[in-house]
């Protein structure tokens, strides 16, 4: 398999993971998705990611902070949520919120039930690592665009070597639960987590996938 084969079957396969085994991932494992992940190119080469992660029993203290914070319905996240969703992008919103209730057997009018599944995030769906993901605050947004290329490669490297990933930035609408467990320093922010861990291959809400646009979608040829 050429390299470029392998890279597409990467990115081709991977999901975002939503039922996860409780077997933890061996340390050297995740050391190696690490070291690869801090390969992403960033500006200057100012590598600006700092990282937090979690297993065993301090994976489920963070649950329960994360549970408790949701459960308190009072969000103060870091960076601002997108204000609004509009077009493509509210019909892909959309599309992939209803694939993924229909793969558990959620119905359009149960709110108790989908409450109950958006809750599962806090719970990390069973993972037993996070990474928490944090960026300077003296970079702005071309620090969150150097840590979104790692959090890519974080779960490209995790993919190839049979780890299931969901990069979550549902977590940092806590941010203030997070900075106060881990006692974050003020000068860095709490940008998104990623949950991972074995993945249940046989888990209903593990077997739908997203689409993808096509090119003209999001290319305007110039020549």
């Amino acid at each position: 398999m050429t390299h470029h084969a392998a890279l597409q079957e990467l990115l081709g396969s991977r999901f975002s993971c939503r039922a996860f085994r409780a077997d933890p991932v061996p340390h050297e494992v995740i050391s190696q998705i690490l070291l690869d992940a801090g390969r992403a190119p960033s500006w200057c080469n100012a590598q600006p990611w700092k990282v937090i992660l979690t297993s065993g029993a301090e994976t489920d203290a963070f649950r329960d902070v994360m549970a408790a914070a949701y459960d308190s319905g009072k969000p103060a996240p870091d960076y601002p949520f997108p204000a609004t969703y509009s077009g493509a992008h509210l019909q892909r919103r959309r599309t992939c919120g209803m694939q993924l209730y229909e793969a558990v057997g959620i119905g359009r009018g149960d709110r108790t039930a989908r409450a109950a599944q958006m809750r599962e995030n806090y719970t990390f769906f069973g993972a037993p690592h996070v990474a928490v993901v944090t960026c300077p605050n003296e970079l702005g947004p071309y620090g969150v665009l150097d840590c979104g290329g790692f959090i890519t490669a974080f779960c490209l490297s995790a993919q190839a070597q049979g780890i299931g990933t969901v990069p979550q930035a549902a977590l940092s609408l806590f941010s203030d639960a997070i900075r106060d467990h881990f006692d974050i320093p003020e000068d860095r922010k709490v940008l998104a987590a990623i949950s991972f861990g074995y993945g249940k291959e046989d888990a209903p809400i593990n077997r739908f996938r997203t689409d993808r646009a096509e090119l003209d979608e999001f290319v305007e040829w110039k020549s």
